[in-house]
């Protein structure tokens, strides 16, 4: 499986990552990456970027060292009505959006809740990724997510941060395997973001990679593999 595009990627305005937007586009161009979308942390999180750099991200080009740049961010799901923390009109001139449960700013609840959180999350407009479903910390209805993102469109991200042994989402993976094969079932698509925090770790798949081949993932099924294809179910060709 060719992995062409990462759609999961942090800068150091994320406040707990380490390389630069020009770094991290020089390192996707010598693996031989062709689309990287930029979706540093949303401003919940405690010393991220602030409103105006997402208001300004339309002063970066839309290719870097000669990749594609997609100009997003990743939410911070606020409470279990699925709030989020940014306001409509930033979020409808990105080019992709994530959302995502995080510690720092949601402390997990029920299994009802926890849910419907995302549910609530994903039948936001605006949202085109669920970011790392699975974290065993935040006890989840599967079925229902993976329901309601078929019904609302929403992609489910296999974050290849989740699956780092002794990682801070360690226990991902069953989650994980239940999902990709719902998925398997009706053909449905997803994505995988390497949610890189330093330039070394973006295009790196090899949990997701390992774990999509155990289960016997279709690759046609991983839009990171066909960069147009992805950008026409984000509506951005």
């Amino acid at each position: 499986m060719k992995i062409l595009a990462d759609t999961h990627t942090h800068s150091i305005a994320s406040g707990h990552a380490y390389s630069t937007v020009d770094e991290n586009m020089r390192w996707a161009a010598e693996k031989g990456l062709q689309l990287v979308a930029l979706t540093d942390h949303a401003p919940a999180m405690k010393n991220t970027a602030c409103h105006a750099y997402f208001a300004n991200l339309h002063v970066l080009p839309d290719k870097i060292h000669g990749v594609r740049l997609l100009k997003g961010i990743e939410l911070n799901i606020l409470d279990f009505d699925g709030q989020v923390d940014m306001d409509e009109t930033i979020l409808s001139r990105m080019d992709l959006v994530i959302a995502s449960l995080h510690m720092p700013c949601i402390s997990p609840g029920s299994r009802k809740e926890n849910t419907t959180a995302c549910l609530k999350a994903m039948e936001n407009p605006f949202v085109d990724i669920l970011g790392h479903p699975g974290d065993p910390r935040y006890d989840m209805d599967y079925e229902a997510l993976f329901r309601v993102a078929g019904e609302t469109g929403t992609l489910l991200e296999i974050n290849n941060a989740s699956l780092i042994p002794g990682g801070f989402r360690d226990g991902s993976r069953e989650n994980i395997k239940t999902l990709l094969r719902l998925c398997m079932e009706e053909g449905r698509p997803v994505v995988v973001g390497s949610d890189a925090h330093f330039y070394t770790g973006i295009g790196d798949f090899a949990y997701v990679e390992a774990l999509l081949e155990e289960v016997g993932f279709p690759p046609e099924l991983v839009l990171n593999t066909d960069p147009q294809r992805l950008l026409s179910y984000l509506g951005k060709e």
